[in-house]
């Protein structure tokens, strides 16, 4: 047993609910690790474990991304040993803390050339960003895609990633610093949602044929404009809920606005397809990342003991990029 600092929520509730702890943390279990983190990533994801919005038993620990090195490896490992590298991006949750028991097969290698706090910022954001346009969607040269909140973490690699691609892309922002920002990250078209009609705009920018996908993780309020800049047969990928679930839908509405299509993906299916697929994602990460056409830049940097303030700032949409919580 080894005593470290982590975040514990007793009860869901609002960042108060987080509280910063001593506690033991066992050795790894067969086919864990144990990684000492050097940086944590902050992600929407962690406020819907806090308020409930996605239940997890509790009390419980928090956060579902960190990067560092590993300090022990349980029976069974064979594709880690003391002294590597790793970042991971799944379950169980608790990294929140200064180190954690990851299973081995949920973790990747992280290369030279990738520090740790680009690590821990990237992995659950770009490789949502990499199932996302990659598998759930194949975006490819010459098509002209929309993203929802093109200035948030998985925005701005999504971006750049789906301009290196070769696809136009219009972005959606609530502020004209925000749209600075998406312009700055492969953004040809930005629409502030703010200001401007979405749907209407789109409609504009592409001649009237709108769009064959749409990427929105901001949920309930985006609905509707997401589907009504869908050309016939469209895809809407929903894989967030910023603004809240979407709820009730009656979906004759799919039928009436194109015989539209419309998947709610999350990462952790796309990584379980097969024992490499995990490692797989985060290489093709990894390749963009190291050749420039992927830039990862952290822009908050928060304590440990700071968390429940990484919180309101995130959900008070007052961040840009990525934010990280370095113990």
């Amino acid at each position: 047993m080894t005593t470290i600092k982590a975040i514990r929520i007793e009860k869901t509730g609002g960042p108060e609910a987080m509280t910063l702890r001593d506690v033991e943390l066992g050795q790894p279990k067969p086919g864990e690790i144990t990684v000492r983190a050097k940086a944590i990533g902050v992600n929407f994801i962690d406020t819907y474990h806090r308020s409930g919005l996605y239940p997890v038993p509790l009390p419980s620990g928090i956060g579902m991304e960190a990067a560092g090195v590993v300090e022990a490896v349980g029976e069974g490992v064979t594709q880690f040993k003391v002294g590597d590298r790793a970042a991971y991006a799944s379950g169980p949750i608790g990294a929140y803390a200064q180190a954690n028991n990851v299973v081995a097969s949920s973790a990747v290698k992280v290369p030279d050339g990738i520090g740790d706090e680009q690590a821990a910022a990237m992995m659950l954001k770009g490789l949502t960003a990499q199932f996302l346009l990659r598998q759930t969607f194949r975006v490819e040269k010459g098509q002209t895609i929309l993203w929802h909140a093109a200035a948030g973490g998985v925005g701005l690699i999504a971006c750049q990633w789906a301009k290196h691609l070769g696809a136009t892309v219009i972005g959606t922002v609530g502020s004209e610093e925000k749209a600075k920002l998406a312009r700055e990250h492969g953004c040809d078209h930005v629409i502030d949602y703010s200001k401007e009609d979405v749907a209407a705009r789109v409609k504009e920018i592409t001649g009237g044929k709108k769009l064959p996908v749409v990427y929105d993780g901001v949920g309930k309020s985006t609905f509707i404009s997401s589907l009504d800049s869908l050309a016939p047969l469209g895809l809407l990928v929903s894989f967030g809920n910023a603004s809240g679930p979407v709820t009730d839908v009656n979906l004759g509405i799919l039928a009436q606005k194109g015989s539209l299509y419309v998947t709610r993906p999350t990462m952790f299916h796309y990584a379980a397809k097969t024992p490499t697929a995990m490692q797989e994602m985060a290489d093709d990460l990894f390749s963009v990342v190291k050749s420039g056409a992927v830039k990862i830049e952290v822009k908050q940097r928060y304590s440990l003991a700071e968390a429940a303030r990484a919180h309101i700032d995130l959900e008070s949409r007052k961040t840009v990029g990525a934010s990280v919580l370095v113990p």
